[in-house]
This record gives C-alpha cells, structure tokens and sequence, in this order.
C-alpha cells in the first residue's frame, strides 16, 4: 500500500495562478473581442470619436485605433496583443489601425463557437492560414500603364475570370497600378487615397484641401525614406483653412535676447552657418579654480574670455553667412554682434528642425568655428521671419536640395489640432505607401465583401470541417462594410445583402462595389474616388490573422506573483539601504546635510 503513494511533486511557487483549457481560451477570446468593441464605433467617414482622460489631467480626443489603443492602460495579457498589432500597423503603413483591431477581434469571434464545441483550435489556426494565404501570396497583376482606372479595375477582375484554376491572390489581382502616369494624374491618384483616409477623421470636412497639401509635402521629399523630414507645425487659432505647406523648413521662432529687433528679418539668396556650439560670453564663477599670483593677472583672465568669444563671432562673420542657426545658445552679447552686422541669428534650435534646415539647405552643421569653407554653408531662395497667428516662424523656402517640407496646421483647440496633426500623420503614410508600392484598391468594403465571397466560393470546393472554418473567416472579412453601415446609422442587414447580390454576378461588374456613405445604399468605390492603398489591406489581414491563430494557440496562461521577500529587496534596494547605516554618508536620519 506504501509503494502505491507517490510523493507531491511542486514546481511553481506557492500563491502561482495558472489557466488552462477550453474556459482559459474562450476568456481571452473575450478579452480581445471587448477590446475591439473600444474601437469598433470609430470606423469609417462617420465613426466616433472618444474622449479619453489621464490621471495626468490631459484629455485626447481622437478616433485613431493606434492612438486609442495606446492610451487605453490594458492589463489583459491577451488583450495587449491587439494593442501591438495596432502599433504595428501605424509603424508599418500609418493607417488601418481600427481595421486590423476590428478583424482580429471578429475572427476570434468567429472561432469561439467551434471552441465552445471541442474543436481543436490547431485546425481553426490551420484553415485560417489557409484563407490567409488565398488573400496575400499571389504575383501582382500586369501594369494599367494610361488606362482608365475603373477600366482596369474591371480588366483585371475578367483576368480573374479567365485564370479561375489558379491560387489567385485577390488583393494584388483586383489593386490598380498608378505607375507610367504623369505627374498629374499621380498627385489626382494619390490625393484621392489621402482624402479616403481623411474623410474619417476631425477634419474630414477639408479632406480635398488637405488631401492635395499632403501630396505636395510627400513628392517634395522625393526619394527620402524619412518621413521626418516632412515637419507639422501647430499654431492655435484661425480655421483649418489658414494652414500651409512651405515647400522647405519652417520653426517657431526661438528665445531670443537683447538686440533681436535690430536683425534683418528677411533675406533673398543668404548664405546659412548650422553649428553646434554655444556663442555666449562665459564668466566662469562655478567649477573653475583660477590660481593667481598677482591681482593684476586676473583682468588678463577677463581679457581673454571676452576675446575667444569675439574670435568666434569674427570667425562667423567673415565666413559670409547671412543667416545663423545654432543647436545651442547664442548670447546678448553675439546677438547684438550679429545685428550691427546685418546678420540673423537663432539659438537652442530643435535639432529635429536643424538636421532639415540642413537636409533642406544643403548645408552641414558645424562643432567648430575654425575653417568654415563654402561647401558647409547652406542657402535658399528665401529666407523670412513671419507671424502666423500668435507665433513668429523662421521659414527657408526655395531650398535647393528640397528634400524636406512643413506643415504649418492651423485650427481652434489644442486638443482639435493635435488630432489634426495625427490625422496628417496617417495621411502622409499612406500616400507614402502608396507612392512606393504603386497599387490601390477600392474602399468602403469594397475589396473586403470580394474577397469574402471569393473564399466562400473557395471553401465549396474543399470537404470536411475546413469548409466550415473559411466560411466563418469569409464573415468575418463582411465586419468592415457592416461596421461603416452601422457608424453611419443605416441598415447593415439590407445593405450587405445589397453588396453580396452585386458581388455575386457572374460578369464581375460588382466587384468595386462598397459603401455609399452619403445615400446609405451601395456604389461602385473607383468611380466615387474611394480608394486605399493595397498595402494597407494586406497588412492589416495579415496581422489580424497571425494575432487571432496567436491567441487561439495558447491553451494555459501562468501568472507569477512576486514574493513578499522578492518585493522586501526590491524595496530595500530602492531606498538604497538609508535607515540601516547603509545609505549615503551625511544623508542618514537626523544629520545635517553638508
């Protein structure tokens, strides 16, 4: 009887909280489909807005699911990977975050049930693949090199027809090349994917007016990858309409001393100095130990300060410049210099906007004074100081290298401009995608009811449960266009049913079919001008679909609580020993500090 008792065995510390099974699974489906219901109301033209209120006092109004996601503090371990996919779809393509949240959590939704009935979460994850793959890893489709893009659109889709035997991937079949267009008709391509992205946000009202400034700011950079190099400024007061893109840099006018007023405030063709060095006059009084051995040594101590300061200044003066910006402080004492000399200056520039004056102006910031040559200075057209609103701003226009822009947002409340300004921040992505990976695609649940009732058709030709499993992630893919029905106030049920009736011609004319959030009905997407980047939907597929086959994988989640002892030391540590003689000397308790 001894033999048959088998001693405990304990491998996680005591007070260790551990779930596991089917009721562990379908909690974190849970979790992650309330997350989405956070963000599900600001989809689309008409979506919310939420209001959302720090313990710091600071209040955000935006419906942008990345930066909605980051404000909201989620402790549910599950839950935090929604958070990340959101984050790595603003990182990735800028805009698209609601969506990528909104799918994950519908696809999860879709599985609970099969979860619920003792389906084996490996064959959900399988079959979702499967679909995934369907969507996202086919060739591109030929180049529409001058043609009509709604011709093209329907061009490609008869191909579809044709090729019915191969593993087409939808997205990149059904996108629209702008490449081999003229400028023109790029910028009229490209403000139409900014204005679909705008029309979601505050100033969805001036979408066509900011749609065409982005644009602008974004062939401006030309081939630079980085996008800070296209600045937003915001100046409170006026309306929207006032705001403007200086083809060039453009920064608040900086603290100035005694003698500012006296500086030329305008110059055509100046040379530029950048530096990264003080031009101020030094009295050292602290951390300096000067050993004199005659009082008289020390007015030649005085003497000498005053001259490396005025050695410096003379270095910047006979190098030419007009104009000199610095990183660091410029004194009274070199700002009245530089103004008796008709020369600008601006100290404790943001080095954010010093790498762009010199990205811009072709010059090279400079840690030294001695041996300025011409190379290193930079120039524009022209150079002005300029009150917009409240604020005075220092902008370089005409630059010649012209790799850089700024936006100068203009608008009512801080709150207001600042979702303005991360409203411009998503647009500026996503013409920038488009722009590198030359496709769009139709909105407004256009490409998502395709591409449901592609898998759908897909799923009839395979037997067993996967049908069943593609079926419900072909659903799932119908929460776009439904969604954008609900925030508008429509009937989602007639109108989907609308979509899919028009999808399933056999002719495929239905196909840009989507959303017609003016009339409530449905409208053919290209035609509307209602477009997105194709990058932006495969991204956000993709995404979705790797969280939810993520969350369904994980069978049993373990939290390990910090011991009394662990907490005791990390404590002790913190306070650094002080109360038990082991703290800093002449810090103790009841000592007088030196």
């Amino acid at each position: 009887m001894a033999s048959m008792l088998q001693p405990q065995i304990i491998l996680l510390k005591e007070g260790t909280d551990t779930s596991q099974g089917k009721a562990q699974l379908v909690s974190n489906i849970n979790a992650c489909t309330a997350v989405a219901d956070v963000v599900r109301t600001t989809l689309g033209p008409r979506g919310m807005d939420k209001l959302i209120h720090d313990d710091k006092g600071n209040v955000t109004i935006s419906n942008d699911g990345a930066t909605i996601m980051k404000l909201l503090d989620i402790v549910h371990p599950a839950a935090k990977i929604l958070v990340d996919i959101a984050k790595s779809q603003d990182s990735e393509v800028g805009d698209g975050t609601t969506t990528v949240v909104l799918l994950a959590g519908e696809f999860l939704k879709e599985a609970k049930p099969f979860v619920e009935d003792g389906v084996h979460p490996q064959n959900l994850i399988r079959s979702y693949r499967t679909a995934c793959n369907l969507v996202s890893l086919f060739p591109p489709p030929p180049s529409s090199h001058g043609l009509d893009v709604a011709v093209v659109f329907m061009s490609l889709f008869m191909l579809n027809v044709l090729h019915n035997g191969q593993a087409i991937e939808k997205i990149k079949e059904l996108a629209v090349s702008i490449e081999g267009k003229s400028l023109e008709e790029k910028k009229s391509l490209l403000a139409k994917c900014a204005a679909t992205t705008l029309s979601s946000k505050l100033i969805g009202g001036e979408k066509e007016f900011f749609a065409s400034m982005v644009v602008d700011a974004v062939i401006a950079i030309g081939s630079e990858d980085r996008l800070n190099m296209i600045g937003i400024k915001k100046v409170p007061g006026g309306n929207m309409r006032d705001s403007f893109l200086v083809t060039g840099v453009a920064f608040k006018k900086t603290f100035s001393y005694a003698g500012f007023e006296q500086q030329p405030k305008k110059f055509t063709n100046p040379r530029i100095l950048l530096l990264n060095i003080e031009l101020e006059l030094k009295s050292e009084k602290e951390n300096a130990e000067i050993r004199l051995s005659d009082p008289s040594q020390y007015q030649s101590i005085v003497d000498a300060e005053w001259n490396i300061i005025y050695d410096k200044l003379d270095k910047c003066v006979k190098s030419g410049a007009k104009v000199v910006l610095s990183r660091l402080a410029i004194g009274d004492l070199a700002t009245q210099y530089f103004a008796d000399r008709d020369i600008f200056c601006a100290g404790r520039v943001a080095e954010e906007d010093l790498n762009r004056v010199a990205a811009a102006t072709g010059g090279t910031v400079q840690t030294s004074v001695n041996n300025i040559i011409d190379e290193v200075l930079g120039t524009c057209e022209v150079f002005e100081e300029k009150q917009v609103g409240n604020e005075r701003f220092n902008i370089f226009s005409g630059c010649p290298s012209g790799r850089t822009a700024t936006i100068v947002l203009r608008g009512g409340a801080d709150q207001f401009i600042e979702e303005a300004e991360r409203s411009l921040h998503d647009a500026i992505m996503i013409v920038r995608r488009a722009l590198k990976n030359s496709t769009v695609v139709a909105g407004g649940g256009a490409i998502d009811m395709e591409i449901s009732r592609y898998l759908r058709q897909h799923a009839r030709t395979i037997a067993g449960k996967s049908q069943l499993f593609i079926n419900s992630y072909a659903k799932a893919l119908e929460v776009i266009p439904r969604q954008l029905c609900d925030n508008a106030g429509f009937d989602a049920t007639d109108v989907l049913n609308k979509l899919r009736h028009k999808h399933a011609l056999p002719s495929g004319e239905g196909a840009p079919y989507g959303v017609d959030i003016n009339t409530g009905g449905i409208a053919d997407s290209f035609a509307n001008f209602v477009w997105e980047p194709s990058v932006v939907k495969i991204n956000a597929i993709n995404a979705a679909t790797e969280a939810a086959c993520l969350i369904l994988s994980v069978d049993e989640t373990v939290k390990n609580p910090k011991s009394e002892s662990a907490q005791g030391e990390a404590a002790a540590s913190a306070m650094g020993g002080r109360g038990r003689g082991g703290g800093f000397p002449g810090r103790g308790r009841g000592m007088r500090r030196r």
